[in-house]
């Protein structure tokens, strides 16, 4: 599997927002076959900045309603990437020149 299949792309919520400004962590979606080795040394090959810590969680699927028509959201893993104090990535693409 190459780097780009192991990081889905990244989760960017309020709660994530958050984390990021006050733990120095992104949160990612990740291939679902993925161990936290196979993350790391992914981000690490993507954005060339080492990962203190990575934390997996698998996101169940739940059930939604649109009108009288059921369905269920799909099933996921996301990842919790935590990096030191002097260390960030751009996830935005931006430049900060």
């Amino acid at each position: 599997m190459s780097a780009r299949d192991i990081i889905v792309r990244p989760i960017i919520t309020e709660k994530t927002s958050v984390a990021s400004a006050d733990n120095n962590t992104v949160t990612f979606e990740v291939a679902k076959n993925a161990n936290k080795t196979a993350i790391a040394q992914a981000i690490v090959e993507i954005y060339h900045v080492k990962p203190v810590s990575v934390n997996t969680v698998n996101v169940h699927p739940k059930k939604r309603r649109v009108g009288r028509y059921e369905g269920m959201t799909r099933a996921y893993k996301k990842a919790y990437v935590k990096f030191a104090e002097n260390d960030s990535i751009n996830i935005f693409g931006e430049n900060n020149d």
